[in-house]
């Protein structure tokens, strides 16, 4: 139940950003059956399988797809598919005898969607790389990090599942809208380095309009800017504030108890510093939350840094049922959500049937027992 309720999607099995892309739509309500490769393919570490959160919401099988049979079974699980996800170095899809030409002469109707690293083409589309890697080539990882620091990786949030997981989504939805209102399928190529660059958009255009200057670290939103940073707090706890506006920042000062006429402008980039000395020395005089109960909820623009651990307990993150209980191990809760519609839980992985599932794909029970037995 969801709002992709009747979409089937066929996902190869991968790491990073198809599996990620693959729970989103499962999440929302598609079908998707899971195929997993009995051939020895590094996938990278995997996890034990209640605590692989992405692989949720969907039916496994196993094939061997160095056979020909097992080609002609996943080949006749796509004929019944809206959409296919895969995430292998360009060309792996096509030796397998499952390239986007193979599998939309199948079904013309296919959203064939590809996730890589640097794209389907170009002088690294076959090099090895990872999330780093690509939000490298896009000025993204040069950009984060604080003054006379290094560049500082944003865990793999940016290229893998911002610029690849995301995006893939994306274009598989329009190409699924595209082939329900003409017939025609597509092929996605969904590069990381690709979205990851997309996501970059607007910072690029505070470049060009003169307002991202400075080096890394010295910008408004890179922890230049006191009024948008990280403060430690008497106990070693941290807060965040974000007061850019100006109504903002001034009950940012109201309810730190600091006299305006005491503070440099606000926007005065050479006093920033000192600005910043003032802030840090108000906020060490407290406990982190001794400030939450002050600034919390407030105009002020905050919200403490929490740890994965204190999340899923805010008050506000209970409230909304952020965080949910699947297969007895806590994780973070579907998005987006759509209030007026019945969406059921997400089920752990491995407990999605896969007969029930060949079935929606339009398997005959001679076909599916030669699959699951």
């Amino acid at each position: 139940m969801g709002p992709l309720t009747g979409v089937k999607i066929v996902e190869f099995a991968g790491i990073g950003p198809a599996p990620m892309a693959a729970m989103l739509m499962a999440d929302m309500g598609a079908t998707v059956l899971l195929i997993e490769r009995v051939a020895d393919v590094d996938l990278g570490v995997k996890l034990p399988s209640l605590v692989d959160f992405t692989k949720r919401n969907r039916a496994v099988i196993s094939l061997d797809l160095k056979k020909p049979a097992a080609v002609a079974t996943a080949l006749r699980l796509i004929e019944g598919a809206d959409a296919l996800i895969e995430g292998f170095r360009p060309g792996v899809m096509e030796r397998l005898g499952l390239g986007p030409a193979v599998c939309l002469a199948h079904n013309p109707r296919l959203a064939y969607g590809r996730v890589t690293g640097w794209g389907q083409e170009g002088p690294l589309s076959q090099a090895a790389g990872h999330d780093l890697n690509y939000i490298a080539l896009t000025g993204a990882l040069h950009a984060i990090g604080r003054k006379g620091q290094p560049p500082t990786p944003p865990l793999n949030l940016v290229g893998d599942y911002g610029g690849g997981a995301l995006y893939i989504v994306t274009g598989l939805l329009a190409a699924i809208i595209h082939a329900r209102a003409s017939g025609t399928g597509q092929v996605v190529d969904a590069a990381m380095v690709d979205g990851a660059l997309s996501l970059m958009t607007p910072p690029y255009a505070m470049k060009a309009g003169g307002r991202l200057t400075a080096p890394r670290g010295e910008n408004q939103l890179d922890s230049g800017a006191h009024f948008y940073e990280v403060y430690e707090c008497a106990d070693g706890r941290y807060v965040s504030v974000a007061a850019i506006e100006a109504r903002f920042y001034a009950e940012l000062l109201r309810l730190l108890e600091i006299d305006p006429d005491t503070m440099p402008p606000q926007h005065d980039r050479a006093r920033w510093p000192e600005a910043k000395a003032i802030l840090a020395a108000k906020f060490r005089a407290r406990t982190r939350d001794e400030w939450c109960a002050r600034l919390e909820g407030s105009d002020a623009c905050f919200a403490p840094v929490l740890s994965m651990d204190e999340a899923a307990h805010h008050p506000h993150n209970r409230a909304r049922e952020a965080f949910i209980d699947v297969g007895g191990v806590t994780q973070p809760a579907p998005a987006p959500r759509f209030p007026g519609m019945t969406t059921e839980k997400p089920r752990p992985p491995g407990s999605v049937d896969s007969r029930g599932t060949l079935v929606a794909f339009g398997l005959s029970e001679a076909e599916i027992a030669a699959i699951v037995g």
